[in-house]
């Protein structure tokens, strides 16, 4: 379920808004999406896994606290992540 770090070095290189950039908040919610949908792929075979479902909930949360933070502070930003990930807001 976790990240493995050639997808993970992959993401943080397509989102990064500078070199050696890991931490800004592109990088974060990218990094959250892929989390997000392999966590998803997972509950799909395992119906029953209740931890793992508790933990893509608490993903998704914080995931959209990021966004919102982003639409506040970099509205243009925003609008290429969402694109970008396929997300709909």
């Amino acid at each position: 379920m976790a990240l493995d770090k050639g997808k993970k070095a992959e993401t943080i290189e397509k989102f990064a808004t500078a070199p050696g950039d890991n931490g800004s908040s592109e990088v974060q919610i990218a990094l959250l999406t892929q989390s997000i949908i392999s966590v998803n792929d997972h509950l799909r075979t395992h119906k029953g896994d209740n931890h793992a479902r508790y933990g893509l909930v608490k993903m998704v949360g914080r995931r959209r606290s990021l966004l919102k933070y982003l639409s506040r502070s970099n509205p243009a930003s925003y609008s290429d992540l969402l694109i970008k990930l396929g997300l709909r807001k």
